[in-house]
């Protein structure tokens, strides 16, 4: 019993693995499929047929390529529908949206990454960024340096080093000494900034969200255009709203 209980887990992991390959692709050949995951092309006829049975993924009847089918958010609204802190963030973020009339996002800390649950648009948002699901690092992103500031140092230092540091645009800061200077920032001030480092022409403000044992749990991030706000409007417009639903959430 315990052995069939094994072979069910190390399936579904391997299930979940084969439904990674679709991460940058909207469909894929039993050949791509074979060559991103490495597993053998029976095992990949035998999990794809049991997918799309499933319904997680769909064949093209015309070129039999494969594709993720809508049944895949089911598992994602079960999560949303369920987590503590999206009933009680949304009608706190719609405020700091019309406060800031920016865009305005919740993240939840997950290993060394940040994923977006949350989204309040603004007019001017590009459509990718506005997906729910999307994952940023932490050593890059405003919202993810807030967090590694607000755990221990040695904690901080050793997720840093457990991250890759490739860059993402052009100004992505990778060098291990400039991040920790800009998280120290956010620790002295409470809250993070990167402008462009992620999305060019973009910058965000984030603060994280801490629980009851003052550990960070996620983030609040307000985005805009770089360059749309004079500096001296930041703080009035941003960073006091920005910190003051933090507080309301932690």
């Amino acid at each position: 019993m315990l052995l069939g209980s094994q072979c069910e887990s190390q399936a579904g992991f391997v299930q979940q693995g084969l439904l990674e390959a679709f991460r940058d692709a909207e469909t894929l050949s039993l050949r791509e499929i074979v060559q991103r995951t490495g597993l053998d092309k029976s095992a990949v006829q035998r999990m794809t047929h049991t997918l799309v049975e499933l319904g997680y993924l769909h064949q093209s009847a015309a070129t039999q390529r494969f594709g993720l089918s809508p049944r895949i958010l089911e598992p994602a609204y079960e999560y949303l529908r369920r987590h503590p802190l999206v009933e009680r963030a949304t009608p706190i973020l719609i405020d700091l949206r019309r406060q800031c009339d920016e865009r305005v996002d919740l993240s939840v800390l997950f290993r060394n990454q940040l994923t977006y649950i949350q989204r309040h648009q603004s007019q001017t948002a590009l459509f990718y960024t506005t997906l729910i699901g999307r994952r940023v690092p932490l050593y890059c992103s405003s919202g993810g340096r807030s967090v590694l500031a607000s755990l221990p140092e040695a904690e901080a230092c050793n997720l840093l080093e457990q991250e890759e540091r490739l860059p993402i645009t052009r100004f992505t800061k990778t060098d291990p000494l400039e991040i920790w200077r800009e998280v120290e920032t956010a620790r002295q001030q409470g809250w993070a900034v990167a402008t462009s480092e992620v999305i060019e022409n973009e910058t965000v403000f984030a603060a994280a969200i801490r629980a009851a044992d003052g550990r960070p749990v996620g983030a609040v991030h307000v985005s805009c255009r770089t360059g749309a706000l004079p500096p001296d409007e930041l703080t009035d417009k941003i960073v006091l709203g920005l910190l003051g639903t933090v507080r309301l959430l932690g």
